[in-house]
C-alpha cells in the first residue's frame, strides 16, 4: 500500500501496522526486552556512530566521479525541496523505518527467537525483509540505473529488471542479517538509526551529487 496505492499515507498505515504487530507479540508473551526495547543509551551511541559512518561513506561516494552516478536517483531528484524534507524527516522515519524495524527486528524476530532460537529468527526475519523490498527494487531499476546495475551485476545500458530485483532481495536480506545482529547486541535503536541514516541521507546526497559533474572526463577529451 505504501509503495503504490497511497504512499503519502505511509506514516499512518505504518503506525497502525506497527501497533498491531507489537500487540500481537505482547499477547504471545514476548516481553519489551525481547522486542528489542532495551540498551537505550548503548544503542543510541552505537547507532550514532554507524549513522556518522554512513554519512562519511556517502560523502566519499559523492566526491568520487566513479561512484557519483550511484547517487543519481530520480525518486529524490524529481521532488521539490519541501517534498525531499518530507521524505527524509517524515516518510522515511515513520513510513518506512518504524514498521520495518519494529516489525522485522522487533515483533517477528522476538517471537521467532523466543520459540525457535536466534539463528532461525535471523534467517526468517532477514529473508522476509529481502522479499519485502521487491517493489522498491522494481522502482530502483527505473529511477537509479547505476545502482540497479551494481545490484544486478550488469551494465546500466542492459538492465534486466528480474536480475535487479533478485540482487536487491539478496543484498537486502544480507543487510537484514546485519540489522538483526545489531539488534541482538545493542537493542532495536541501533538498527533503527542505521536504517534511518542509510535512507534519509540518500535524499540529501542525491541532491548534492546532481549539482556535481556526472563523472570523469572521457579519455582523450581536452576542455577548451
Amino acid at each position: 500500500m505504501n509503495n503504490k496505492i497511497a504512499p503519502r499515507l505511509g506514516p499512518l498505515t505504518s503506525a497502525v501496522a506497527t501497533a498491531a504487530l507489537v500487540a500481537m507479540a505482547r499477547r504471545a508473551g514476548v516481553s519489551w526486552e525481547e522486542l528489542g526495547f532495551e540498551h537505550g543509551r548503548r544503542g543510541a551511541v552505537a547507532g550514532g556512530v554507524l549513522a556518522a559512518a554512513v554519512a562519511a561513506v556517502y560523502t566519499g561516494g559523492v566526491a568520487l566521479p566513479r561512484t557519483r552516478p550511484l547517487f543519481h536517483d530520480d525518486r529524490a531528484l524529481s521532488l521539490s525541496r519541501a517534498r525531499v524534507l518530507e521524505e527524509a524527516l517524515l516518510q522515511v522515519p515513520l513510513g518506512t523505518v518504524l514498521l520495518e524495524e519494529v516489525g522485522f527486528r522487533g515483533a517477528l524476530y522476538g517471537m521467532l527467537r523466543r520459540e525457535h532460537g536466534t539463528a532461525t529468527a535471523t534467517a526468517v526475519s532477514s529473508g522476509l525483509f529481502g522479499l519485502w523490498h521487491i517493489l522498491p527494487a522494481i522502482d530502483m531499476a527505473r529511477a537509479n540505473p547505476a545502482l540497479g546495475a551494481l545490484t544486478a551485476g550488469e551494465s546500466p545500458g542492459r538492465l534486466d529488471t528480474a536480475r535487479v530485483v533478485a540482487g536487491s532481495v539478496v543484498s537486502t536480506a544480507a543487510a537484514g542479517v546485519l540489522f538483526c545482529e545489531l539488534r541482538r547486541r545493542r537493542g532495536l535503536l541501533t538498527p533503527v538509526m542505521l536504517h534511518l541514516a542509510t535512507n534519509s541521507f540518500g535524499y540529501a546526497f542525491a541532491r548534492i551529487a546532481a549539482k556535481l559533474p556526472s563523472g570523469a572526463p572521457q579519455k582523450g577529451h581536452h576542455p577548451k
